[in-house]
């Protein structure tokens, strides 16, 4: 009598694997202890243009490797050599995830694990356009199927061979046993999340990396429902998508969660199952953790903000500068020509000195906004920190006390004023940040000799100015301390924080010739130590007020400026000082005039004009064809370029009063003899 030997379970369980890893659109490659492929995916092959020929069971490492090299996909070379390395890097011991970039520009993720007790799993995803491949196939035992086909045909030609035939199928089980078993290790190592859930909602595979994102034990999810294994908060940003996938739609979605305290973030695919008559008897689920590329995204997104803030006060600058100039002039010729009227004085005064707090206003948010070549120079670190410590507690809550504590003697350091502003400032927010509930920051400044513990702050042993900024507020593990000064690292929420404030800080300070040093415990504080070059301070620095009195001229001037405000402020300033003066609007009626009016002996010019000629060229123009004429250029906004030829000419930073417009007339005098 015949008989009919039913497919086995295990392979029924292999087949449903096999059906959903074929859907991958991820790349995978097993290879054996001999380097012979074992098993592969269609992904694979296009993932490296690779002829369906070239990938058989049994097929070696070397074959793929020699077939890449001799179309030139590493370059030129040795093949020989090529090949050799190759297979050295791909057989390493170790796991390992490597990164290779085709000649077609696309790049490949190469993640290496090594399959006890030999062998290895490859998993390739293309990472071009930020994608992670959702799963892996696995390449089906034809032969062993073919070896139970001709089993199955013995027993029925035979009876007499039945033990023989129990006897192989038990052989053949354990060979089944085996590839399931494998099946399995490829799936608990790959770093995708792989679930397979029913039409009535309940798990009947999950992987382990399903198992232990959730936070279950292995296998512990099998036969739960999906609301019990990954709770309500995903389940209600998952529902309407679960649903659909049930209806037969393929469906794509993120998801973030809390996990050991933390938010992270998630990319799943749904991959119904269905029957030839359409009927869904559930869906695949292939996840993977996205919670790196959501901070750079994040990091990239404040780097733009910052870059739009960087363009958008740069031009504001250049119009508050001439109303200021306006403002200023005004106020100042008022004082001036009023100078014994206390009742005027009165009112003019605190305007003046507010109309001045505006102009380092927009000094701080240009140094703030923009990137600039570090300008360092002598600065009184105790007169910083006092004029920063009233700009710090007005940023600062009132649960939060700020103290001082400065060297009786001034100290000095040859720093970026601008830039040390405003990496003090940066330390003084981020201890906000770590005071939720109020506090103390307290900020001090001493000068010290360094000698061993230079190395502390990565500098050589020598004098230095030490600022040190502390807080009391709930501080950093080692963990989060050893990568504070990193580029992107921050522990505060998405978009909260770009992860860049300490990280440029600590450059400025490396670029400046000092250091940082950070230490911290958790529920102890923080506090920052930064050494900055110490600097003596000249004679005559503090000078300022014996400046000798400016001699006044009596030459023509033209004045070019297309503002009329700033224009009429700067002519009456000009007029007090002794010149007469000529007016032109524009860079074009300047040049016109110029080349009629020969007494002309002095050009005071603004940059910025209409017309198509600005500033910098009219100063060439008048450079090339009258050199005996000297030059002033009047900017509202420091960045204004400087093109070679005219980058010695003197420039008046608005506003500016009657005495810095002398000074600069004066020293167009000295250089243009």
């Amino acid at each position: 009598m015949s008989t009919e030997i039913p497919l086995p379970p295990p392979l029924l369980r292999q087949e449903m694997l096999q059906a959903g890893l074929d859907m991958l659109d991820q790349g995978v490659t097993v290879f054996d202890a001999d380097l012979r492929l074992v098993a592969w995916n269609r992904p694979f092959l296009e993932l490296f243009d690779f002829p369906d020929h070239l990938a058989a069971a049994g097929a070696t490492l070397e074959s793929f490797i020699r077939f890449n090299a001799q179309r030139g996909e590493y370059g030129p070379g040795d093949i020989e050599t090529q090949i050799a390395e190759r297979v050295r890097l791909l057989t390493q011991p170790t796991a390992n995830v490597f990164e290779y970039r085709r000649p077609d520009g696309r790049v490949i993720l190469m993640r290496h694990e090594p399959m006890p007790p030999k062998g290895f799993v490859t998993l390739y995803s293309d990472v071009t356009e930020q994608r992670y491949i959702e799963h892996l196939t696995e390449h089906q035992n034809n032969d062993l199927e073919e070896r139970v086909r001709r089993r199955t045909a013995q027993l029925e030609n035979a009876n007499a061979n039945l033990r023989r035939a129990n006897s192989e199928n038990e052989r053949i089980a354990a060979a089944l046993g085996r590839s399931e078993g494998r099946l399995r290790l490829i799936n608990d190592t790959i770093p995708i999340l792989i679930g397979y859930v029913d039409k009535n909602e309940v798990y009947q595979y999950a992987n382990k990396g399903y198992s232990d994102w959730y936070g279950h034990p292995e296998g512990s999810v099998t036969g739960r429902a999906v609301p019990e294994v990954i709770g309500d908060h995903v389940y209600g940003q998952v529902r309407d998508s679960v649903r659909k996938a049930l209806s037969g739609q393929q469906m794509s979605y993120e998801y973030h969660m809390l996990r050991d305290g933390k938010e992270v973030f998630a990319r799943s695919t749904l991959v119904p199952e269905t029957t030839p008559a359409g009927e869904t008897l559930g869906f695949f689920v292939f996840s993977h953790e996205i919670t790196e590329q959501k901070r750079m995204q994040a990091a990239l997104v404040q780097a733009q903000k910052m870059e739009a803030i960087g363009q958008l006060t740069g031009g504001l600058a250049h119009d508050f500068n001439n109303l200021l100039t306006v403002i200023i002039g005004n106020l100042a010729a008022l004082q001036d020509h009023r100078p014994d009227d206390a009742e005027v004085n009165e009112f003019v005064e605190p305007a003046l000195q507010s109309a001045r707090r505006g102009v380092q206003l927009i000094k701080r948010l240009l140094t703030f906004s923009r990137h600039q070549t570090l300008e360092p120079q002598a600065v009184d670190i105790g007169r910083l920190i006092g004029n920063l410590a009233k700009l710090v507690r007005r940023s600062l809550p009132e649960t939060i006390a700020v103290s001082t504590d400065l060297a009786a003697a001034s100290v000095r350091a040859l720093v970026d004023p601008g830039q040390l502003e405003s990496a003090l400032l940066n330390f003084a927010l981020n201890a906000r940040d770590a005071m939720p509930d109020g506090g103390q920051l307290h900020i001090a400044a001493r000068a010290i000799d360094l000698g061993s513990e230079a190395a502390d702050f990565d500098v050589t042993p020598g004098r230095y100015v030490l600022i040190e900024i502390a807080d009391n507020g709930c501080g950093m593990d080692a963990a989060t301390l050893a990568r504070a000064c990193e580029p992107f690292f921050t522990t505060k929420r998405f978009g909260l924080g770009s992860g860049l404030g300490l990280a440029m800080a600590h450059g400025f300070a490396q670029q400046s010739g000092g250091g940082i040093s950070i230490q911290s415990q958790p529920g102890s504080g923080t506090t920052v130590l930064l050494v900055l070059p110490s600097v003596a301070a000249r004679a005559d620095e503090d000078q300022a007020g014996n400046e000798p009195a400016l001699a006044h001229g009596g030459e023509l001037v033209l004045l070019v400026e297309d503002n009329p405000d700033v224009r009429r402020v700067v002519r009456q300033q000009l007029i007090d000082l002794g010149y007469p003066v000529i007016e032109a609007e524009n860079g074009n009626q300047a040049f016109e005039m110029i080349e009629q009016i020969a007494d002309i002996a002095i050009v005071v010019s603004d940059i910025i004009m209409p017309g198509g000629i600005n500033g910098r060229q009219l100063a060439e123009l008048v450079q090339q064809h009258h050199p005996q004429i000297r030059i002033v250029l009047m900017s509202g906004y420091a960045d204004e370029a400087e093109p070679a030829g005219a980058g010695d000419l003197p420039v008046l930073a608005k506003p500016f009063d009657r005495q810095d417009l002398a000074r600069a007339l004066l020293r167009a005098n000295r250089e243009n003899p």
